[in-house]
């Protein structure tokens, strides 16, 4: 055993003499290896130097991910620095490497400025234009300089500084005639094992394409601009060859599909202002579900059969891989979300779009706003909502996130709602205000603090499914405090409320689970059942009506945005929308989902094998006849995603401007924090007595003292720590 620790003894003496000293540098630099090494471990110092003094660690969460961030900067940096070693005449090597060093430093360099500013990355848009660096106005010089910022630059000076001293000499000598190749090799195999354990910590990193943060821990910052780049390339590829004429074939399209207003419904709540509850993760199955002997959701259940209320028991959700994002999209626009990845995250940075917040705006007066409780660069919605004319986006920035707070998703919902007052009662009548709550999320963990001891949830054997209806009660009571608070503040009566979920949370993994709650039996679980799963809710409440129902109409969330609008009494027609009203006599009750699966009141595709929906059998061999209905079907749902994806993914929409529409200017909008507080004064104060907020009509005085709130984390103290982890907000990861 004593020689075994002498050995090491040794090992490391001779480690520190011959190579670590400070001796051997001066000598180590005046070779084209030490010197290739002391840049490579340079910049690698200083890329976990920005990751931890300035980019929060990147939020790594356990070993691997902290192992990935110390290791992704060498891979890549080792292939582009080794490429130089290649290089034979002196002065042309010992430049190329200086330069490539230069590049990336200040490619770093950047990202920190530009990070500490909006907490986000410089995308390649970001980087060719000025206009999207200087969001809202903000130069990039006002931003501020950390003490450290020395550092990233130091040792660039210091090596010019030598070389110029002649202290640091060029070797003449190129490298042995494999040895470029080898240390190129090394560098690929470490890029090529970071990008394998990165796939296994976060499965679709590249396809799904998560939050920005989220590709730089793992990927690192040079591969993260250069993914970037190469799919700003091949969309600004695709969006050159598009034509006016391809958009003509869309719009003919829409045409022939408009389906009529049902006049018994247009205009029903015109005037009214709009709140749109997106219910994370929130299954149809879970309103009227009662478990030992009680309802999971007995607010909710209440809106669901009352008789101001139209709810609809077979609403689908539509998403892709966008999973929220696309639910978003879809409900703004009435477009569907893209065959792979994020149409947020992908194409949201330059998108023109033609969504609710602006035609609501442009055509009845309409102010907006989104709140929720997450960071606000998730889905790249900083970006996305100021395209689609969303004036004011509070998100989590704007809340205390610290302590028990926040689940890792972003604030809780209780908290969400009774901290949102402040800014919603300062929003010009009629408004249009969406809430994206979080708290009923994979892997629907709640503190126990915050669960009703009353209720008691299933042993099913899961605990997802168990956790689920969990918070769903929680969400449950979060609504109606908010309602409660509507009603007192006076805002209730003026105001439609529209209730959605925006996908499933028990995934088909765990359905099995949730058969026996169901009434099913486990060993005869279809793909039928799993389809009919991805019913979600959709409500639309209005104050005043009193001849609500539930409308068992086949409809999905591609049909919101029209829907609604009629409701308002505003026509779609001059709209490229792929949705139909479902109160029109003309709704085609065929819900198409993402992978070009559909379904209808009688049948079903899925995965290739059709379904008698009403007997729920398989049906093996399709009579002629039959068969032909469903090809028809099936075309008309190829047909309908096709367009869209032609319309979005070629930006189509730029040749277009309906009647009455002013496109919208993405750089008039600023959603910092103090920037959104001070317009909203300034509009109460210039408004004077014509202010229609709800706080110029309650004389000036906040409402927030009407929100009553069983919320136990309210009035707990700032903490210097936060549960939230940032990350795309559809992440399935069930890691916390």
């Amino acid at each position: 055993m004593e020689t075994m620790k002498k050995r090491v003894r040794n090992f490391f003496k001779h480690f520190w003499q011959a190579i670590l000293a400070p001796k051997n540098w001066l000598g180590q630099l005046n070779t084209r290896r030490g010197f290739f090494t002391w840049l490579l471990t340079l910049f690698t110092l200083k890329t976990i130097l920005a990751y931890g003094a300035d980019f929060e660690w990147l939020h790594a969460q356990d070993p691997l991910q902290i192992v990935l961030i110390l290791v992704n900067p060498i891979g890549f940096t080792m292939i582009l620095f080794s490429l130089t070693l290649f290089i034979k005449p002196k002065q042309l090597y010992y430049g190329a490497l200086l330069i490539l060093d230069t590049v990336m430093t200040l490619l770093l360099y950047l990202n920190v400025v530009y990070f500490r500013e909006f907490s986000d990355f410089m995308s390649i848009n970001t980087i060719l234009g000025y206009n999207t660096v200087n969001q809202g106005g903000k130069a990039a010089g006002a931003i501020a300089f950390g003490v450290h910022d020395i550092l990233f630059w130091v040792d660039i000076l210091v090596i010019i500084g030598l070389m110029l001293a002649r202290k640091i000499q060029l070797d003449r000598n190129p490298l042995p005639r494999f040895q470029p190749f080898k240390l190129l090799t090394v560098g690929v195999f470490i890029l090529t094992a970071n990008l394998f354990f990165s796939d296994i910590d976060r499965p679709q990193l590249l396809t799904r394409q998560f939050d920005r943060e989220y590709m730089v821990k793992y990927l690192g910052l040079g591969p993260f601009t250069i993914y970037d780049a190469i799919n700003t390339y091949q969309t600004s590829q695709v969006r050159k060859s598009a034509t006016p004429s391809e958009f003509t074939q869309v719009k003919n399209y829409v045409t022939q599909h408009y389906a009529d207003i049902n006049p018994q419904f247009f205009g029903r709540a015109k005037g009214k202002n709009v709140i749109v509850i997106h219910l994370e993760s929130f299954q149809q199955m879970s309103i009227d579900r009662k478990i030992n002997g009680q309802e999971v959701t007995p607010f909710l259940n209440s809106l669901y059969h009352s008789q101001s209320t139209i709810a609809f028991d077979n609403f689908f959700n539509e998403v892709g891989q966008g999973k929220t994002s696309d639910a978003e999209n879809m409900l703004e626009t009435s477009t569907f979300g893209l065959p792979q990845g994020s149409l947020f995250s992908k194409l949201g940075n330059d998108q023109t779009f033609q969504a609710m917040p602006a035609i609501l705006n442009q055509r009845a007066g309409y102010s907006s706003a989104v709140f929720h409780g997450n960071i606000g660069t998730f889905w790249n919605r900083n970006n996305v909502y100021k395209h689609m004319g969303y004036q004011n986006w509070v998100s989590g920035d704007y809340f205390d996130l610290t302590g028990q707070k926040a689940t890792t998703w972003g604030l809780k919902d209780k908290l969400l709602f009774q901290e949102s007052v402040p800014y919603l009662e300062k929003l010009q009548q009629p408004f249009y205000a969406k809430y994206l709550t979080v708290t009923n999320h994979t892997p629907f963990t709640l503190d126990k603090e915050d669960q009703d001891p009353n209720f008691v949830t299933t042993n099913s054997g899961s605990k997802i499914v168990d956790n689920y209806f969990i918070t769903n009660h929680y969400l449950d009571q979060s609504v109606k405090e908010f309602f409660d608070y509507l009603k007192k503040s006076g805002l209730y009566d003026n105001t439609m409320v529209v209730l959605y979920g925006d996908h499933y949370g028990i995934s088909n993994t765990d359905a099995k689970y949730l058969a026996p709650i169901l009434g099913k039996n486990q060993d005869q679980w279809n793909d039928l059942d799993n389809a009919n799963l991805q019913r979600v809710p959709f409500m639309i409440h209005v104050p005043g009506m009193t001849d609500g129902f539930i409308d068992h109409t086949y409809g999905g969330e591609i049909d919101v945005a029209p829907t609604i609008e009629h409701l308002l009494g505003i026509s779609t027609q001059r709209y490229i929308q792929f949705g139909q009203d479902l109160f029109s006599q003309q709704h085609a009750q065929v819900v198409a989902f993402r992978n070009k699966d559909w379904m209808t009141p009688e049948y079903a595709s899925l995965s290739g094998q059709y379904w008698n929906v009403q007997t729920n059998q398989l049906i093996p061999t399709p009579t002629p006849e039959l068969q032909k209905t469903l090809d028809n079907i099936q075309t008309d749902v190829d047909n309908k995603l096709d367009m869209s994806d032609s319309l979005n993914q070629k930006n189509l929409l730029r040749f277009y401007t309906p009647k009455g529409f002013k496109p919208v200017d993405a750089n008039k909008f600023d959603y910092s924090k103090a920037a959104t507080i001070k317009r909203l004064q300034k509009q109460n104060k210039t408004l004077g007595k014509a202010s229609t907020s709800l706080f110029a009509k309650n004389g000036d005085k906040s409402t927030l003292s009407d929100y009553v709130t069983d919320a136990p984390e309210l009035h707990d103290e700032k903490t210097d720590s936060t549960r939230l982890v940032p990350r795309n907000a559809d992440d399935w990861s069930q890691s916390e």
